[in-house]
């Protein structure tokens, strides 16, 4: 019996932790879906294993931690665009879905959009979305790492009729999957103008109870703040206070819109802060102040948000983004450098799932969630510094392999757990009857 099931041999390994640095000329092993040794390329090549891959001219590193998406809403992409938040929600989204959202068009969506992570580099995310089933069913099956959390609104929808038929349904999620090895159930209670005051607090106890985490739209635009203000006497995030939902386990997605007094409140509960700047950039919402926030000594992760805001389901993306506004934000092209966008997406993320222990490094012992990125490319030589190759030269489409828990997702860039002509069949088909509803909404 071989000592390990395989061996990986890039040209950079950039393990995150120890923070900063890059292994060069390093290999990987792995043995049971984990990290077993980090070695020099000479002493790796002598490893007793099943299989030696060569990944030259690769960087390999953790996995993508995809802290916000909504998976199923890949086949609205394109959909209704340039558009305000409010309008785009009010006059083309909530009417399409009431229409369009089943089981299929979950089961359809969720897997181009997790076809679509895959092929990023996404090895875990993090959804929101009706029929959360659906969405638990297709990654298990898949191979993706996820937390689903359920969706929580005090409107009737396809899914549940009200919040408790929501909270009702979305627990006897968590039951099934409750020692599942990949796939994590959690509350998604919508936002402050979504959900009632009663139905937050329920949430929050039952969250508590359960130590499960919570996922919310928070502070997303300016106007949010304001209507809360004139609705409730108070913001968003004082509200979510009152209601005892604020802590470590809460994640608050977004958060554009945001006073010194708000960032003292995230601190002092100690909630993760979830980045989506290319969605926020498109809806014209914001951005969220991430050094700021980090100077405050709060985690900031990273999300792509659905392909309905955002159209890319790309972290590379993402990271690129959140790094170059994050200069700009703070006149500082300090802020936001290359390692600690790099880190949003990797680390910070495991640290907000709670998951540290698992995900988020290239660690002896942690669970073999890894990627390798193509830095062969022209727009990468020449190659005077690794981090600054993935975050400031990457088009999005660099990812070559993907490993999750030890198993290849993507080879040699070829998905290995979906079927790409099925899946363009599929969306095409769904692009007739999308567009023909469209056209009904315009007029």
């Amino acid at each position: 019996m071989s000592d390990f099931d395989t061996v990986l041999h890039p040209d950079w390994v950039v393990p995150i932790a120890p923070k900063r640095e890059v292994f060069t000329d390093f290999s990987v092993a792995l043995k049971d879906g984990q990290i077993a040794a980090i070695a020099p390329r000479d002493q790796a090549q002598e490893f007793d294993a099943d299989e030696h891959v060569a990944l030259p001219s690769t960087a390999l590193m953790p996995g993508f931690v995809n802290l916000h998406c909504h998976a199923a809403m890949a086949l609205l992409r394109g959909y209704a665009d340039d558009l305000p938040l409010m309008t785009w929600l009010q006059q083309f989204i909530w009417p399409t879905e009431s229409h369009f959202v089943s089981q299929e068009f979950v089961r359809d969506g969720s897997e181009l959009a997790i076809a679509d992570l895959l092929l990023g580099g996404t090895t875990t995310m993090v959804d929101q979305y009706f029929f959360p089933e659906i969405t638990a069913e297709v990654a298990d099956r898949v191979g993706l790492r996820a937390l689903l959390t359920f969706p929580v609104i005090d409107v009737e929808t396809a899914w549940a009729r009200d919040a408790e038929s929501c909270i009702n349904r979305g627990l006897e999620l968590r039951d099934r999957y409750r020692d599942h090895d990949r796939i994590e159930v959690g509350f998604g209670p919508h936002s402050t103008y979504m959900v009632s005051e009663h139905t937050l607090s329920r949430v929050a106890m039952l969250a508590e109870e359960l130590d499960a985490p919570i996922q919310i739209h928070l502070h997303e635009t300016r106007e949010e703040v304001l209507n809360s203000v004139e609705r409730l006497g108070m913001r968003p995030i004082d509200f979510l206070e009152q209601v005892g939902l604020l802590g470590p386990r809460t994640q608050c997605v977004h958060m554009t819109a945001l006073g010194d007094q708000d960032i003292a409140t995230v601190a002092k509960h100690g909630a993760q802060v979830v980045h989506c700047p290319r969605s926020n950039l498109k809806l014209g919402s914001g951005i969220c102040p991430v050094q700021k926030l980090m100077d405050h000594d709060i985690n900031v992760a990273l999300g792509t948000d659905g392909a309905a805001s955002n159209n890319r389901l790309s972290m590379l993306g993402e990271l690129q983004i959140a790094s170059l506004i994050g200069k700009t934000q703070h006149g500082n092209p300090k802020a936001v450098d290359a390692w600690t966008a790099l880190e949003m997406a990797t680390v910070n993320g495991a640290i907000a799932l709670g998951q540290l222990e698992k995900i988020g490094t290239i660690e002896v012992g942690k669970t073999a969630d890894l990627i390798a990125v193509d830095l062969s490319g022209v727009h990468h030589w020449p190659r005077h510094d690794i981090p600054s190759s993935l975050v400031y030269a990457t088009q999005g489409n660099e990812v070559a392999w993907s490993w999750i828990a030890g198993k290849p997702v993507v080879a040699n860039g070829q998905l290995q757990t979906l079927d790409y002509l099925d899946l363009q069949n599929r969306a095409m088909r769904w692009s007739e009857q999308l567009s023909a509803f469209r056209a009904t909404l315009e007029h």
